[in-house]
This record gives C-alpha cells, sequence and structure tokens, in this order.
C-alpha cells in the first residue's frame, strides 16, 4: 500500500512520477540514457546490472521490472535472469560482466565497497574505463530509483503478465517516450 496518494491505475515508479511531474523528467532521462543510450555494453547488460542492483536492494517492482525487460529481450523467459540470482558465478555471462556485475553489487551494499583491485578485474577482462564509469552510474542511479519505490510504498502490478507487458513497451519504446511526456505535463 502506498503511503502516499497515488494514481491506483499507474504502479510502480510512473505512479510516484506523476505526483511531481518536473522531477520526472529528468529521472526519465537519465533512464533511458544509461540503459538506452550510446554505449559498448548492451542494453541487456545495461538492464542485468540494473536488475542485479534491485535484486541486492530488495525491491521487487524494479527487479521484477527490469528482469522482464532483460527477459524480453533475451528471449529466454527468464533463464539469463534466474541463473545471476541463483550463482552469478556460474551464469552464462562473459568473465568481464562478471566483474562489472560484482562491482555493482558493491556498489548497492556500501560504494565504498569498490576496490582498484576489482576495477582492475574487470579491465583485465577487456572492460573499459567508461563501462566502469556506467556500471557504477546504473547501479547508483537504481539505489536511487529503488529507494524511492520502496520507501514511497509504490503500488506493485499484480501479475507477471503486466510487469512482461510493460517491459516490451519500455523495450520498444524506450523510458521517455513522447506519450508519457505528454500525460506528464498534462497535455495527452
Amino acid at each position: 500500500m502506498a503511503h502516499i496518494e497515488l494514481p491506483e491505475d499507474i504502479p510502480g515508479i510512473r505512479g510516484l512520477l506523476n505526483v511531481n511531474p518536473a522531477a520526472a523528467i529528468p529521472m526519465k532521462q537519465l533512464a533511458e540514457v544509461l540503459l538506452r543510450g550510446d554505449s559498448t555494453l548492451t542494453q541487456i547488460e545495461r538492464e542485468l546490472i540494473a536488475t542485479h542492483v534491485s535484486r541486492v536492494n530488495e525491491c521487487e517492482f524494479c527487479a521484477k521490472s527490469h528482469g522482464s525487460i532483460v527477459s524480453y529481450l533475451a528471449a529466454d523467459d527468464g533463464a539469463l535472469v534466474d541463473a545471476v540470482r541463483a550463482d552469478l558465478i556460474s551464469a552464462p555471462l562473459s568473465p568481464k560482466m562478471k566483474l562489472l556485475l560484482t562491482i555493482a553489487e558493491k556498489v548497492a551494499r556500501n560504494a565504498r565497497l569498490v576496490e582498484a583491485e576489482d576495477v582492475e578485474a574487470a579491465k583485465r577482462e577487456g572492460a573499459t574505463d567508461l563501462e566502469v564509469h556506467d556500471t557504477v552510474l546504473i547501479a547508483g542511479a537504481f539505489c536511487l530509483y529503488n529507494k524511492y519505490v520502496d520507501g514511497l510504498g509504490a503500488i506493485e502490478w499484480d501479475s507477471d503478465e503486466m510487469y512482461e507487458k510493460r517491459a516490451r513497451m519500455t523495450a520498444d519504446e524506450g523510458y521517455f517516450s513522447e506519450m508519457d511526456y505528454l500525460d506528464e505535463m498534462g497535455r495527452s
């Protein structure tokens, strides 16, 4: 149950963002840039970072939302997300990605846990400075998003099908679609 009055038909962060549309614009733009913008990390890899951090932070809404996007993009019915959740070390990921997820997890737990050795290990496996940077930035941003969603008790969807439907829309249209902008500005 939400801790403040929210539109009942708009679950998760989108419902919260309707409370303050001016704040919604930069928050959605940040998600769009981090998860869909130009990067040498794939969209699946970046969504997987968001999913992993959300799991570490125990934010079910964000973990399900972004995990559903990973599953949709990977066309794997959740196999990759389930494998990472079960055991990162044995998950079917490149060594570089496992190390980047380890860095992201440390950021979620306590960013000061990230050490030079973590970064050097990822770089030895092919990670660039920009990929390390973006991993930390995605992890930090999702700490914000997760705490925002859980701190205000955002409404969750009551079925996996709704997470999957929204995942398809987000993966195909993005986090900052023109329709969302018009809705938030009251010009639909």
